[in-house]
């Protein structure tokens, strides 16, 4: 089989060479049966993966064990919200550096977009998901929105890099295409897929789900800074003279994009990385944490938790460990091409997953038990590296309200009406009377643009104080 597949397909033969001697030659049993299209798709395939590495990935980190907390556990200082007078003062400071680092145009935007909308009952990228209250704005026009009324403000350029996956980048390009890119310049806008990764059998074997296809998924958040150096964005970056990155995930319909007051904090701290976290609200709350394990600024998954470190209280009664991540960072270029020069940077990690897969029958079989092996990095393991970190806390009803599930809990019901409150809010501080229920959500529908108020100071400048709610309010 393999002399007859070199000989009929040359340009494949060292790739075909590869898949055999790794023992996979499997992948080929239906080979007489494919069609001419199938047994192209099938080589492209082949020749994009590296055996070699694939079989080194399964033998190194198949026996590793899932958790990996290992060491003394100690909670990080944390900039906390300001309370006080003088801390308002000094956190206003900190914002007008914030502002001057934007202004010089120095801040790049990466939006980790690689997931699709299947679980949220969508067929597409999860970024065109519509979620405004009012509107049905999309979560990717809302981004841009932000984007576009920061450059405005401040007169400057941010580039926008968005990573995408094989399944969706398409979609999402088509889809900004379509609305005309949100009124961002397509110059300083940038699409780069994440790698991709082989889905094996707990035996390391290929898994297909056609005769012609073999089974792959995303290799994690970690892949964002992979693709990074691999596909020349880091270089990129470099050349519009991009000193600092502020990542992402794009289910988060509150962020902060580039928010001043956060780079101000990262600018004045000199840091290399800085992460914006909320506080916990109790012990067994499903987030990781931000602490150090001996001495290594290190996130700490929640399974990894002891039930003792879980509920541990401080000197003052709160929770010891309450800086939960919520995935937003400011990075370095300059630390990022440092951490490139390790190659223990971004470790993969195993997860045991239920995946169905075509039998030696070519039946497709929906297992019952965990018969797969992923391979994912994850962005927070490049902390252990950073000499000089900056922690923030944010309001988790200001910042954070990410959408992950069709129903209940960061759902799409849930993220619009923290919208709401979060408009909401803004116009009780500027004097206006908003009722709300029992819960304390807003009674009634509020849309706030970023073209009319980026944010609250914003607005309180727009808004006469004579202004009356009357349940409905689309500025």
């Amino acid at each position: 089989m393999r002399e007859q597949l070199e000989k009929e397909y040359p340009d494949y033969r060292d790739q075909i060479r590869s898949a055999f001697e790794a023992g996979q030659q499997h992948i080929f049993r239906w080979w007489d049966a494919l069609s001419p299209f199938e047994k192209e798709n099938l080589l492209r395939q082949v020749a994009s993966i590296d055996f070699p590495f694939l079989h080194k990935l399964f033998h190194t980190y198949l026996q590793k064990p899932v958790s990996t907390f290992r060491g003394t556990l100690a909670p990080p200082y944390v900039i906390s919200v300001p309370a006080t007078p003088e801390e308002r003062r000094s956190a206003e400071r900190i914002y007008r550096i914030g502002e001057s680092f934007l202004r010089r145009g120095e801040i790049a935007v990466l939006t980790v977009a690689g997931g699709d909308g299947t679980r949220l009952g969508g067929n597409g990228p999860k970024g065109t998901l519509h979620i405004a209250p009012i509107s049905g704005k999309s979560i990717f026009q809302l981004h841009a929105e932000k984007i576009c009324a920061l450059q405005k403000r401040y007169g400057t350029v941010i580039p926008w890099y968005i990573m995408t996956s094989e399944t969706n980048n398409k979609a999402t390009q088509e889809f900004f295409a379509s609305h005309d890119f949100f009124g961002l310049d397509p110059r300083h806008l940038c699409f780069f897929m994440q790698g991709m990764l082989p889905v094996l059998s707990l035996e390391g074997k290929l898994l297909m789900n056609s005769r012609s296809t073999i089974i792959k998924s995303p290799n994690g958040h970690g892949g964002s800074l992979i693709a990074l150096k691999e596909k020349g964005i880091l270089a990129d970056m470099k050349r519009r003279g991009i000193r600092s990155l502020f990542y992402h995930q794009v289910d988060n319909v509150l962020i902060k994009i580039a928010d001043p007051a956060f780079l101000g904090y990262h600018v004045s701290n000199a840091a290399e990385m800085s992460l914006k976290v909320v506080r916990k609200r109790q012990g067994g709350e499903k987030v990781g944490i931000v602490g150090y394990i001996d001495g290594r600024l290190q996130i700490v998954e929640y399974s990894e938790l002891s039930q003792e470190d879980m509920e541990a209280r401080d000197e003052n009664g709160g929770l010891k460990y309450h800086a939960g991540n919520i995935a937003v960072h400011v990075m370095n270029i300059d630390f990022l091409e440092k951490v490139y020069q390790r190659e223990d940077a971004l470790p993969y990690h195993i997860a045991r997953k239920k995946v169905p897969f075509l039998n030696e029958h070519g039946d497709l079989v929906l297992p019952e038990e965990n018969n797969a092996i992923k391979y994912e990095s994850f962005i927070f393991d490049i902390l252990k590296h950073v000499e000089k970190a900056t922690i923030v806390e944010a309001l988790r009803e200001d910042e954070f309200s990410p959408v992950k599930n069709m129903e209940g809990e960061n759902s799409p019901e849930t993220a619009k009406q923290d919208m709401i409150n979060l408009f909401g809010r803004w116009l009780h501080n500027a004097g206006i009377t908003i009722p709300v229920d029992a819960r304390g959500n807003v009674i009634g529908l509020i849309e706030i643009s970023p073209f009319f108020a980026l944010d609250e100071e914003e607005l309180r400048k727009k808004i006469p104080q004579t202004f009356q709610f009357d349940g409905l309010l689309h500025l």
